[in-house]
């Protein structure tokens, strides 16, 4: 036997088993590949994410960075498999479940074993020796902001200690049995803490015998004319099938996106033919029989580039010498303006008080535990098949067809159960390069990337370069505001356009300012590409808005929770792009908030010290869950002998559409008396279930959700009988009754927004008052928030702990952006910590949340709303006023890194 490989006997999940495997293989590696126990996940593949956290003989160890060649012979090894399944749970896979600590769940199997090498030593922790635990150890989530991480492993304490009682989770549903209203958790639950949930990387080893691996030929340089690529050395190499160029795209190879400096939108290549616009741009793909094959082929692919200069910033690309990244079109190629009221100049020269600041918000990572991956092949009737993350399945199937030289028909797109996203896969990535692959080579095709590869060669949050002026009366009233700004797209177009306009719609948009002028540009630069992420374009303009609100309190003499009390919008008042509120809600936050903005307040200036000054900061959100105008969705919902089954493409990032399908289908279904298990749920799917639209924006709930409760309506009328029962199954089909039917629903008064930003472009609202306290150790210029007290409006709850495991992670997020998280230097930033990812202790657990629910007229079914993007809306400058209230910093260029506020401290 070669030296290479190691044969070892080992003890797994009780069970001897002989491996033979190369020595220098991740312990991961042969866990997943030679047992076939995909439970344990890979995220990062360099330890910083513990989402591969194995117990090895008695210790917790990180599977990826552990090589076969130091685990010892007879080693005794416990992975998520090992500790229980769906019909027998252990207690921690329990309280995972019941306590809504479960999220994507790619980074649940890690937790869950973390957990239980710590209760392994200690059954009675504390929050923070759970806390300090997972810190050591690196799990790592992007989903859940960790509270009800921490709130489960504390359960399941209970329960081993025999304090607590594993229940049914019937037991969570409401006293008549509901599931709208109650934390009954979501179905995915349960196989996600047992690590029997399949993720994409997970269907590697279960793909059919002849399948290809992939690998990209990315460039290193960030602009550059292609003159050459040498595929020969690459394709003699040993199991290569073939490299698939742009010469092998029977269509125009291009990515067909919402058409702004490109008249047709096809600016983004699907392999790059003539230019390199960005780091990572793919020329090639290497299919091979085996991932090493495939990747040792890819490196030898030899790429001549001419290289170009390139602007990685908004002002270098619009700089008098640039040239044209895509020639013909100016790098500043889209404008968006807004005006409202009165001319601001004559306005602003009256004023009594005025105030303007440029502010930056940061390229901002999206840090998904579970790195960008799909596979596709032909299916049973000829369709090309991509199976990946993709949260917008039917626009993807349109926006691959022309480029690949298909029709959209012959596209049949499945979304894989995925790990986070948070936006990003609204975009293609890697789907359209697998297509292109699978039609050269007639063959299935499976590419995976990795880390460094999601972050760098995903879209990012695009960076907003912002000033803003604003005017005030005499009395602190606002009485106009002026913006300007630039948005660094990366060099591709897609939603470019809809991003700029969230600027004109959101700065300002709290506060009923009655005279508005300003106007954004879209910049094409060479940095990473942009496109949606959570909150699409709020995060840039509150950053500018809250901030410079709390200047203009400071300049007036007046605390900033009280300067936003007399500006918000009240009855009567309308939204800088002109709709009215669907809820005057703003009044009521405040006086909720102010007693403990107070006591916040008081405690602050008790607890600093000369070495450390604590604060208190307060932002105000809002954002649409709806999409701009008329949005829209259908879904199917049959009848059958067992129950309901549901046909829906509420495509899932780990925002919990499972059980938001549930929940709405349960509830309007309620008077056939059904259990939540007989309703089944067939989502995400092209082939199965009709288009209904994005799970973006937050439209999720109402515009899917209200499809949802059409059809279950059509189908009640359908059931009813003349005395008020309803037929049952066998009663339908013998009075040939139809059993299956279809629910649809369009956002009817929503209308775009004319050339002045002025329209009605939401069907619902979501509204949130963040209060943040912070301790600035000025000795090094570290901040730490402590408590982030969030009052929020969302209309009536589907699923209480989904709701709030993502207003925690949502919150998680903005500290992270608030204080870290950046993307602007490729080599420093291309890994989860290098780009400023928040760990445990990063995020206090001290969260409180406050639901209002003010009755609403319109919006989702029952009354509800969205929830996703609200809680990323603006923490992060509320944090930065907190900053200041604290220290006397004001930081106006995020991150508030620590070597920024040290910085200004010295120079006060």
């Amino acid at each position: 036997m070669s030296e290479e490989y190691l044969n070892k006997k080992i003890y797994v999940n009780g069970i001897p088993r002989t491996i033979i495997a190369d020595a220098k293989a991740g312990l991961a590696e042969v866990i997943r590949q030679n047992l076939g126990l995909t439970g344990t996940k890979v995220g990062c593949n360099k330890g910083q994410c513990g989402a591969c956290n194995i117990i090895l003989n008695g210790k917790l160890v990180r599977s990826c960075i552990t090589n076969w060649d130091r685990v010892p012979n007879n080693s005794v090894i416990v992975t998520i498999e090992g500790l229980g399944d769906a019909n027998k749970l252990h207690p921690l896979q329990w309280a995972f479940a019941v306590t809504g600590a479960i999220q994507c769940g790619f980074c649940t199997p890690g937790f869950i074993m973390s957990a239980k090498a710590l209760l392994d030593k200690n059954l009675e922790p504390t929050r923070q020796e759970v806390r300090t635990w997972f810190q050591k150890h690196r799990n790592a989530c992007r989903c859940t902001g960790y509270k009800q991480i921490v709130d489960a492993v504390m359960d399941a304490a209970k329960v081993i200690r025999g304090e607590l009682e594993m229940k049914e989770f019937s037991s969570l549903l409401g006293k008549k049995g509901e599931v709208w209203g109650t934390s009954y958790p979501r179905p995915s639950a349960v196989y996600k803490a047992t690590g029997t949930w399949d993720f994409g990387e997970d269907f590697r080893n279960k793909l059919p015998d002849d399948t290809l691996y992939g690998a990209m030929v990315q460039s290193k340089l960030s602009h550059a004319v292609i003159k050459k690529i040498d595929l020969s050395k690459a394709e003699k190499m040993p199991g290569v099938y073939k490299v698939v160029t742009a010469k092998d795209v029977k269509g125009t190879n291009r990515i067909t996106g919402q058409p702004t400096f490109c008249q047709d939108g096809f600016d983004r290549p699907i392999f790059c033919d003539e230019k390199i616009f960005m780091y990572g741009d793919v020329v090639a793909l290497v299919c091979a029989d085996t991932q090493k094959h495939a990747d040792a082929a890819a490196k030898a692919v030899i790429l001549e580039l001419e290289e170009l200069p390139a602007y990685m910033s908004a002002m270098d690309a619009i700089a008098e010498d640039s040239i044209q990244i895509h020639p013909g079109t100016p790098n500043l190629y889209n404008e968006k303006r807004i005006a409202k009221g009165e001319e601001t100049a004559p306005l602003m020269e009256k004023a009594a008080h005025v105030v303007e600041g440029d502010y930056y918000l940061q390229r901002q990572p999206h840090l998904v535990m579970e790195p960008d991956v799909g596979f596709g092949y032909i299916d049973e009737k000829g369709r090309l098949t991509i199976q990946s993350k993709s949260i917008w399945i039917y626009f993807h199937q349109a926006q691959m067809a022309p480029g690949l030289g298909l029709e959209a028909k012959n596209i049949r797109i499945i979304q894989n159960n995925s790990g986070g996203s948070f936006g990003y896969k609204l975009s293609i990535t890697c789907e359209a390069i697998i297509g292109a692959a699978v039609l050269a080579t007639g063959k299935p095709v499976f590419l995976a990337y990795n880390m460094a590869q999601t972050i760098s060669y995903t879209p990012n949050r695009s960076p907003f370069d912002m000033h803003m002026k604003l005017g005030a009366d005499k009395n602190g009233k606002i009485i106009a505001m002026e913006t300007k700004y630039y948005v660094d797209h990366g060099p591709y177009s897609e939603f470019s356009e809809r991003l700029t306009q969230r600027g004109t719609q959101f700065m300002g948009a709290n506060y009923a300012i009655p005279n508005i002028r300003g106007i954004g540009h879209t910049v094409c630069t060479n940095q990473t590409w942009g496109s949606a992420f959570r909150a699409f374009g709020a995060p840039q303009a509150y950053t500018a808005t809250e901030i410079l609100m709390d200047e203009m309190a400071k300049k007036i003499g007046i605390d900033p929770l009280e300067f936003r009390y007399m500006n918000v919008i009240r009855e009567g008042d309308t939204f800088p792009f002109g709709q009215k509120p669907d809820v005057y809600v703003y009044p009521l936050m405040i006086e909720t908030i102010r007693p403990k903005y107070q006591a916040a307040l008081e405690k602050a200036e008790q607890e600093s010290t000369e070495t450390v000054k604590k604060g208190v900061g307060i932002a105000l959100g809002v954002f649409g869950a709806t999409h701009d105008g008329p949005d829209t969705a259908d879904i199917i919902i049959e009848l059958t002998q067992e129950g309901i089954t549901l046909y829906n493409n509420w495509e899932d990032h780990g925002q919990g559409a499972d059980i938001g399908a549930l929940g709405t289908a349960h509830e309007a279904l309620r008077e056939l008396g059904l259990k939540p298990e007989q309703i089944k749920l067939v989502m995400n799917d092209t082939a199965l279930a009709p288009n209904a639209g994005a799970a973006s924006g937050s439209s999720s709930q109402v515009v899917k959700g209200n499809a949802i409760l059409n059809g279950c309506e059509i189908l009640l009328d359908a059931m009813k009988k003349e005395d008020g029962s309803f037929r049952t199954y066998d009663q339908m089909i013998a009075e040939k009754i139809p059993v299956r039917y279809t629910g649809t629903w369009t956002n009817t008064g929503g209308t775009m927004c004319d050339e002045n930003c002025q329209g009605n472009p939401f069907g619902a609202l979501m509204y949130g008052l963040f209060m943040p306290e912070v301790a600035v150790d000025i000795t090094t210029g570290k901040v730490k928030v402590e408590k982030f007290t969030f009052v929020s409006d969302i209309g009536k709850i589907n699923n209480i702990a989904n709701v709030e495991g993502q207003m925690y992670g949502g919150l998680a997020q903005g500290i992270g952006l608030a204080l870290s998280e950046n993307f602007e230097n490729i080599k420093k930033h291309s890994s989860l910590s290098g780009a400023g990812l928040p760990y445990i202790e990063d995020i206090p657990d001290d969260m409180e949340l406050i639901h209002l629910a003010v009755p609403r007229k319109q919006g989702g079914p029952f009354g509800s709303s969205g929830v996703g993007e609200l809680p990323l809306t603006a923490p992060h400058p509320a944090i930065i006023n907190a900053i200041y209230n604290a220290c006397g910093v004001r930081i106006r260029k995020l991150p508030a890194l620590p070597e920024k506020i040290l910085k200004k401290l010295k120079s006060m």
